[in-house]
């Protein structure tokens, strides 16, 4: 592969899975989200876009690592995943601060945590470094399926 068309993919793969926030800051917290009861350990609003875009990046590098090898094919299981859980990131924020469903985006972003796993599992077993780059992003799920739950129990 071409150093070219190398950096062309690692863009478009980072573009693809920033894709997904970018359909999920369609919805606005707005007052319904600060008018909620949150647990003390709530993150400040400023962490969201911050953290987001590298995670995105690093989701992104995952995948083109994994695109650019000729051992695999797009159609590889591996990737099924991966676009399957970037449905469902997308999904959450339109379940949450579209539609204001607390317990509806609860059960999906256990979906969605599950997915990740087998999405980290499947990179990994290709290439260690891809399935490395996907555990942040797990980490940080995890964080807010915990953080979904708490303001689904106080609310």
């Amino acid at each position: 592969m071409n150093k070219s068309k190398s950096i062309i993919g690692l863009i478009t793969w980072i573009i693809i899975c920033s894709t997904a926030g970018i359909i999920g800051a369609q919805f606005d917290p707005g007052t319904w989200y600060e008018l909620l009861q949150k647990p003390t350990w709530t993150p400040p609003n400023w962490a969201f876009p911050v953290v987001w875009p590298i995670l995105y990046v690093m989701m992104g590098t995952a995948a083109w690592i994994l695109w650019k090898m000729e051992t695999i094919s797009i159609r590889d299981y591996a990737f099924t995943w991966f676009f399957l859980q970037l449905v469902l990131n997308a999904l959450w924020s339109w379940l949450f601060f579209g539609m204001n469903l607390i317990g509806t985006a609860l059960a999906e972003i256990f979906l969605l945590w599950i997915a990740i796993i087998f999405t980290v599992l499947l990179f990994w077993r290709h290439k260690q470094i891809a399935g490395l780059l996907l555990l942040p992003y797990l980490l940080w799920v995890s964080y807010a399926s915990a953080l979904n739950f708490a303001i689904w129990q106080l609310n």
